[in-house]
Parts: structure tokens; sequence; C-alpha cells
């Protein structure tokens, strides 16, 4: 097998910040941003977990260009540092080191925050590192309590408030699955949505088996209707879900069958004359690229 020739040098590099150039402009507020302070206060509190990116030293300069690290540079700058652990990258293409990495899932982050706990950092120094208030410490942590396995697992590659986890305890677990495959859906796994979901969850499907008295800024007659058209709206998710699969490879079939007929000069003359109206339809249908056209 041939080798696989890495693209930056594995061991670290200490250079000094002032031989470092940056190669985009930084954004104009970027220094107030919530952004800019979590990095800012992680740096203060644990240090630098990620080195810079940068090229191999200019030898007349003896400069470094800064590929990754831009608002990282900056928080060193104004902390006070000299010099900065870099990563020197061995090869000549534009790649962006940020353009295709997985961001930090909500429950990754609970169970990143638990291990750190248990490992005898405080709530309140990650709360101080990552430029957040203790009480959001403390609702990741508990994330899952009260959380069945299998909506969970549903929510494990998602990003979504952790008040969600608060109303989803207030249901039982089979109502908990079947409220998160609703959001998951739909790509809207917010609070709002899931309050919406709690309204129209029957009494026996809540753990404290009473229906919630009221939802801010909605009438007891709201509530109802809220209910019954949620009841109605899940009905015919189902419907749907049932019959999608089959649909779409209904829709492919119809799709590739028209896509000959049109290309049939015989068949698409005869339409022209006596359906033009048909013929627009088909060719609308065939340009489509995919079903969402």
């Amino acid at each position: 097998m041939t080798k696989i020739a890495l693209g930056f040098v594995p061991e670290p590099l200490s250079v000094p910040l002032d031989h470092i150039l940056p190669l985009k402009k930084i954004p104009e507020g970027l220094g107030i941003s919530r952004k800019f302070r979590q990095i800012r206060s992680s740096i203060q509190e644990v240090g630098l977990i990620e080195p810079l990116s940068v090229t191999p030293v200019d030898r007349e300069s003896e400069q470094y260009f800064l590929l990754d690290g831009h608002i990282r540079l900056i928080a060193l700058r104004e902390l006070g540092h000299v010099e900065a652990p870099c990563l020197v990258a061995t090869d000549d293409e534009s790649y962006t080191y940020n353009n295709r990495i997985n961001r930090l899932s909500t429950i990754q982050e609970h169970f990143m925050i638990r291990r750190a706990i248990a490992r005898g950092v405080s709530p309140e120094r990650l709360a101080k590192a990552l430029d957040v208030d203790v009480r959001s410490i403390n609702k990741k942590r508990t994330l899952l309590d009260g959380i069945c396995p299998e909506a969970a697992e549903l929510l494990q590659d998602r990003q979504f408030s952790a008040e969600i986890s608060r109303v989803l305890r207030k249901m039982k677990p089979t109502r908990q699955v079947e409220c998160v495959e609703l959001m998951v859906s739909a790509n809207n796994i917010t609070v709002a949505y899931a309050e919406a979901l709690l309204v129209a969850t029957p009494a026996e499907l809540l753990v404290e088996g009473k229906k919630p008295h009221k939802l801010n800024g909605v009438t007891q007659e709201q509530m109802a209707k809220m209910e019954r058209e949620m009841a109605n709206l899940q009905g015919q998710y189902k419907l749907v879900e049932q019959t999608y699969g089959q649909d779409v490879l209904n829709l492919v079939l119809a799709r590739g069958y028209l896509a000959k007929l049109v290309d049939n000069e015989s068949v698409a003359r005869y339409l022209r004359q006596r359906h033009p109206e048909l013929v627009t339809e088909f060719e609308e249908i065939v340009r489509a690229t995919s079903l969402e056209s």
C-alpha cells in the first residue's frame, strides 16, 4: 500500500505571535461576540487546547502565515501571550480547516460536562471557561434525567435547547419517543414545538396524569383547538409516513417514463399537436433535478 503523507508536521512548534500573519480580515464586532468571549475565557481558564495552523516559515521575512485559528490568535494577544503552539502545514493546497467540521451535538456536550465534573472540575469553573451562566451548565449536566433511552438516541446527533428536556420530562416514555420522532421528521426541534406537542398530549400519557393548566398567551379555548389540530396533524403525518417510500418510488418511475416519452419524436409531435398543455407539464417534470424541485 502507498504511504499517505500527512498534511502537517505532527509535533507542534512554538511560534512567537509577532511572527504570525493572518490571511483574512477579522469581521467588525468580533471582540464583543459571544463566540469570541467563550474562546477567550476558555484559553484564560484551561489554556489553548487546539494549536494554530500555519504555513512553513518564509525564509526572507521569517513570518508564518496563519491558515486556521484567527480568533484564537486575537484572544491570545489580548491575554498577553507572546507565543503559541502551531501545527505547520506541509502542503500548498488552499484548504479551509473548519470547512467540514462536525459541530458538537447537545448530548455529546452533556456527556463531556458530566465527565469533566466527575474528574473534579466544578460547574462554576466550567461556566467561567465557557463564558456562560452556571445554571446553563447544570441544565446540560442533567439534560437526560427523566428522558427515556429511545428518545435520547433519536436526539444524539442533534443540537437543541436544554429546555426541550424540561418539556419531555412531563411525558411518559412512549409519548417522549413519539414527540421526538415528530420534531426530528419536521426538522423543528424547538421549545415552542415541544410545548405545543405537550398541550396536545392526552392526560394518560403525562407523568402527572393531568393537562397543563395554561400556556402563556393561550386561552383554554385556543388550547383545546390546538390539541385537536395537533392530534389531526399527527394522524395525517403517520399516514404519509406509511406510504412515503412507495410514493417516492412511484414518482421516480413516473419521471423516468415521461423522460422516455418526451424523447420519442413521434409521441412528442402528437402531443404538441393535440395536447400542447401536457407537453409543457411533462417537460417541466423531466427537467426537475430532484423531487423537491
